[in-house]
C-alpha cells in the first residue's frame, strides 16, 4: 500500500496521530516567540528589548541535558497505566497549560521580570513537552509511514503556530475579540489537548520498561545507559561532528529574520488585520503545501537536492523582505511570505525526517533531543541579538544579512553531501543499515 499509494498513509492512525501531536508541539514556542514579539511590540518595547527576549527559548536549546530522565524513569504509579511516553505527556501538558496561564497575566509593560519569570517556565516544560512527543511520535511510526507522519507532524506543528499567533492575536486585538492578552494566552492553553487525545489512540509507545525507584546499582546502570551510551553510540558515528555543525546553521538565516518579522511588519505600518491575514493565513496554506508535497518530493529529488533548494529559495525570501521593508506593499509581503513558507515547510519536513532517521529507537527521546537542541541553538543563541542588529543595520539591510547567512549551512550540506551522509530517502537500503555504516541508521538495539 505505501509504495503504490503513499498519500493513503496520511490517513493512517499513526500519521493522524503525529498531526494532532505536531498541533500541541507547535504552539507554545510560537506564542514565546512570534506572538510575544508582536504582543511587546505592541505595548511598546522596544526592538533591542524584544530580540533578547528571544533568549527565553534557552530551554530548547539545552532540553538533551534532562532527556534521559524522560527516556529512562517512569513516573511512579502513572506509568504502569497509561505507559511510560504517556504519563509523561500528561503531566508536563497539565503544568504547560497552567503556565502558560500565568504567563499571560503577567503584564510585561509593568512586571518584566515577572514576564521574564513565567516565559521560562514556559519554555522549559514547551521543551519537556517537545522530548516526549517527539521520542513518542518516532516509536509510533512505522518505517514506511516516517516520511508521512513526519509531513503530517509539520503540518499540525504549523496548525498550531497558526492558532497560537493569528488565532491569539485575534483573541487579544481590539481589531479582533478584544479580549486582551492575559485571556488570549489562557484560551490558546487548551492548544494542549490534541496531543493528549491523539495518544489516546496512539497507545503506549515502544519504551515499557519502568524505573520507579533506585538502589545504587540500577542509578548506575541508568547513568549507563540513559546517558553515557546514547551520546556515545551518536558520537562514534562517522561525521557526527560535521552533522551537527550543519544541525545547528542549516535554518540560521530563516530564524534570524522571522525574529524580526513582527516588529518589522509593525514599524512599516501594516494593521493587525493585515498581519493576521497574509503572515498567518497565506504563511499557513503555504506551510501546509509545502509540508504534503514533501514526502513525495523525497521519492522524486531526494533529500539532498531539497535540502540545497530549499535553503536558496528561503535566503531569496529574505531579500524579498528587505524590499518589503523599504516600502508598505501588501503584494510584496504577500509574495515574501508565501514563498519563505512553502519552501521553509518542505525544507523542515524534510530536515526533520533526517533527525528522526539519526534517531536510534533504543534512546529515541536523548538521541532526537540532542540533535534538536542543537537545531535550537542557532535560532535562540544567534537570533538573540537580532534587534540589535536590525537597529543598527536598518530592516532592508538586516535581511540582506540574513540571506547570508545561508552560507554555512550550505558548505556544511555539501560537505556532508560529498562524505555521504545525507540519505536520498527516509529509509536506507537494508545492507546499509544491518551494517550501520550510515548515520541514517534507525537500530532499534542499544550501543553496546
Amino acid at each position: 500500500m505505501a509504495a503504490s499509494h503513499p498519500y493513503r498513509l496520511y490517513l493512517a492512525p499513526g500519521p493522524l496521530g503525529a498531526f494532532f501531536l505536531g498541533i500541541s508541539s507547535g504552539f507554545p514556542l510560537t506564542l514565546l516567540l512570534a506572538t510575544m514579539s508582536y504582543w511587546l511590540s505592541k505595548i511598546g518595547i522596544d526592538k533591542k528589548t524584544i530580540g533578547f527576549a528571544f533568549a527565553l527559548g534557552t530551554p530548547y536549546t539545552l532540553k538533551f541535558l534532562w532527556a534521559p530522565l524522560i527516556d529512562g524513569i517512569a513516573l511512579p504509579g502513572l506509568a504502569r497505566w497509561v505507559g511510560q511516553r504517556r504519563a509523561w505527556l500528561w503531566v508536563v501538558q497539565a503544568l504547560l497549560a497552567g503556565a502558560l496561564v500565568e504567563l499571560g497575566a503577567s503584564d510585561p509593560a509593568h512586571h518584566i521580570g515577572r514576564f521574564a519569570l513565567w516565559g521560562v517556565a514556559v519554555a522549559f516544560l514547551a521543551a519537556t513537552q517537545d522530548i516526549v512527543i517527539d521520542a513518542y511520535r518516532i516509536e509510533t511510526l512505522s518505517d514506511e509511514e516516517l516520511a508521512q507522519g513526519t509531513a503530517t507532524n509539520q503540518v499540525g506543528y504549523r496548525t498550531g503556530n497558526l492558532l497560537a499567533g493569528a488565532g491569539t492575536i485575534w483573541l487579544a486585538s481590539a481589531e479582533g475579540a478584544g479580549l486582551g492578552w492575559a485571556s488570549a494566552y489562557a484560551i490558546s492553553a487548551v492548544l494542549v489537548l490534541p496531543g493528549a487525545a491523539a495518544s489516546l489512540w496512539l497507545g503506549p509507545g515502544r519504551r515499557t520498561a519502568v524505573r520507579e525507584g533506585f538502589t545504587a546499582r540500577a542509578f548506575a546502570d541508568f547513568l549507563r545507559h540513559n546517558v553515557a551510551n546514547p551520546f556515545a553510540e551518536f558520537f562514534r558515528r562517522p561525521g557526527a561532528w560535521l552533522i551537527l555543525l550543519f544541525v545547528m546553521t542549516y535554518m540560521l538565516g530563516p530564524a534570524v529574520g522571522q525574529n524580526m518579522l513582527s516588529p518589522m511588519v509593525v514599524h512599516q505600518g501594516f494593521s493587525d488585520t493585515d498581519y493576521i491575514a497574509i503572515n498567518k493565513l497565506v504563511g499557513f496554506w503555504c506551510l501546509v503545501a509545502g509540508s504534503l508535497m514533501a514526502g513525495a518530493l523525497i521519492a522524486r529529488f531526494g533529500m539532498a537536492r531539497l535540502l540545497f533548494t530549499g535553503l536558496i529559495v528561503m535566503a531569496g525570501a529574505n531579500l524579498l523582505f528587505a524590499a518589503v521593508a523599504t516600502g508598505h506593499s501588501v503584494t510584496l509581503l504577500t509574495l515574501a511570505v508565501g514563498v519563505e513558507n512553502l519552501f521553509a515547510a518542505i525544507s523542515l519536513t524534510v530536515f526533520a525526517t533526517y533527525l528522526a532517521g539519526l534517531a536510534n529507537v533504543a534512546f529515541t527521546a536523548t538521541q532526537y533531543a540532542l540533535l534538536s537542541s542543537a537545531a535550537a541553538v542557532g535560532r535562540t543563541f544567534a537570533t538573540t541579538p537580532s534587534g540589535y542588529a536590525a537597529s543598527a543595520l536598518g530592516f532592508p539591510a538586516f535581511y540582506v544579512f540574513c540571506a547570508g547567512l545561508a552560507i554555512p549551512g550550505l558548505i556544511f550540506l555539501w560537505l556532508m553531501q560529498r562524505a555521504g551522509f545525507v540519505a536520498e530517502s527516509a529509509r536506507q537500503p537494508e545492507a546499509e543499515a544491518q551494517s550501520g555504516s550510515s548515520p541514517l541508521s534507525r537500530s532499534t538495539s542499544p550501543a553496546r
